[in-house]
């Protein structure tokens, strides 16, 4: 890895606008299209009165596939999504234009043999007046950078979840082609559908986005505690801890730390497998 070369990039500033067949597309790679007949996942999936996802504000304004730039010298094949932090500073809008500014917050070394984080920082304002949108932290693991060295911040680490058992569990049974829709919301990286990537990645198959699992989780989140009103949710943080394969059957554990505060994870039953860990959302009570 290149490690100035990656200090030294500029960001350019994204601006863009999205339209209600965006906000719906989302929906539909994120776990809204399960029950069509739903009043609850029509105002996710249907124009007249449309509600967007919280979780959306993570793809709006991506900078892109950078890492797989040859300047950089990332061994892209090997990154993954680690950890995700999004705070919500205000409802998203079904529609709208924004700016999304993009910088490297850190980088933490975990030695030749244990790759390296690289945590990057976004922030999505409303472009016509400015106001905050959304400020997230995205987590890299670059598997096969170590050595690197320290850089700037890292955010703190994610807590662990409590020992007792959970206060509820929510059953979602993935699609095999939700990859396949997630990926046109903005993340093109191909370990997602090219089957020679995964395998060099060392995957049996395209594995799902992480992302797209934590749209399931903040649609779960919505479902159990929110009335399905995305203006309650304030916050959510996880870590991926182990890849989704399309298809799996997903359980979401959720405790009740607090008034506002829900602890949670995600496991894979039928792989004995715990794939979303450490997870917090904030919530209006």
């Amino acid at each position: 890895m290149n490690l100035e070369a990656i200090l030294a990039h500029t960001f350019p500033e994204n601006d863009a606008s999205y339209t209600f067949k965006d906000t719906i597309l989302y929906a539909l790679g994120t776990g809204f299209g399960a029950e069509p007949l739903d009043a609850h996942h029509l105002r996710f999936l249907y124009e007249d009165g449309l509600l967007a996802s919280p979780t959306m504000a993570n793809v709006l304004g991506h900078p892109g596939f950078w890492a797989k730039e040859a300047r950089f010298g990332i061994d892209w094949r090997k990154l993954l999504h680690a950890e995700h932090r999004l705070t919500l500073h205000a409802p998203l809008p079904p529609e709208g234009h924004i700016k999304a500014r993009h910088d490297i917050l850190g980088i933490r070394d975990k030695g030749e043999a244990g790759g390296a984080m690289m945590h990057q920082r976004k922030t999505v304002t409303d472009a016509q007046t400015g106001a905050p949108i959304a400020s997230v932290i995205t987590t890299l693991m670059l598997r096969g950078d170590g050595g690197c060295g320290n850089w700037g911040e890292a955010p703190p680490e994610l807590e662990k979840l409590p020992e007792s058992p959970p206060d509820s569990v929510v059953e979602i049974q993935t699609p095999e082609i939700m990859p396949l829709i997630y990926r046109l919301s903005g993340d093109l990286n191909p370990l997602h559908i090219d089957p020679a990537v995964a395998t060099h990645a060392g995957f049996p198959r395209p594995i799902s986005h992480g992302l797209g699992t934590m749209g399931l989780a903040c649609y779960a989140m919505l479902k159990t505690y929110c009335g399905f009103d995305p203006a309650k949710l304030k916050s959510i943080s996880l870590r991926f801890s182990r890849p989704v394969l399309p298809g799996d059957l997903i359980a979401f554990e959720f405790w009740r730390a607090e008034p506002g505060l829900i602890r949670f994870r995600a496991t894979v039953p039928a792989r004995n497998l715990t794939v979303l860990d450490r997870g917090t959302a904030e919530i209006t009570p």
